[in-house]
């Protein structure tokens, strides 16, 4: 960082101020006033908050608000409204198998963290809508299969290990 140049007193060269005199000039107590957040940054926030939830698979939208999405003129499947307060309005997909009240209390639970510590303002409203579950089903094995892999429906029997044997093998 390059420090600002201090103005020079006549007859002298300009000198550049230390650090200690930058830390020094710094206020240590805070000044009540205003901040100014978007709606924008807002949207962020929660977005971020919501997709990091567990179980939730993203957004849902239907064409038009993929399309305006995609243009980038809103976010779907979120609607904000600041008039009074902060009002969120969220339309989840959520993954199939997992219990979706669950999965919306986590929803609730990080978007009001996340505008709490990075605002400072309490969420006054969150509507969380689940329009889809989503089904994501995991690679299938393969067709032949390795003879000695177990699967789930195989019935598992015990067999006894070969007795040990002294001495050297005769064949």
């Amino acid at each position: 960082m390059i420090a600002p140049v201090r103005p020079a007193e006549p007859g002298r060269r300009p000198t550049r101020r230390s650090s200690e005199e930058d830390v020094a000039r710094v206020p240590s107590h805070s000044t009540p006033g205003r901040s100014l957040v978007t709606r924008r940054a807002l949207s962020d926030i929660v977005r971020a908050a919501t997709l990091g939830s567990y179980g939730v698979t993203g957004f849902a939208a239907g064409p038009v608000g993929r399309l305006a999405g995609a243009l980038g003129i809103t976010q779907p499947g979120l609607r904000l409204d600041l008039s009074s307060g902060i009002a969120i309005e969220l339309h989840l997909t959520v993954a199939y198998g997992l219990p979706v009240a669950e999965v919306a209390r986590q929803v609730d639970s990080a978007v009001r963290y996340a505008i709490k510590r990075s605002v400072g303002r309490e969420v006054d409203r969150i509507a969380i809508h689940v329009g889809a579950l989503r089904y994501q089903p995991g690679a299938l094995p393969p067709a032949g299969g390795r003879p000695d892999e177990i699967r789930p429906d195989d019935e598992v029997r015990r067999t006894q290990p070969e007795p040990a044997r002294a001495g050297r093998d005769a064949s």
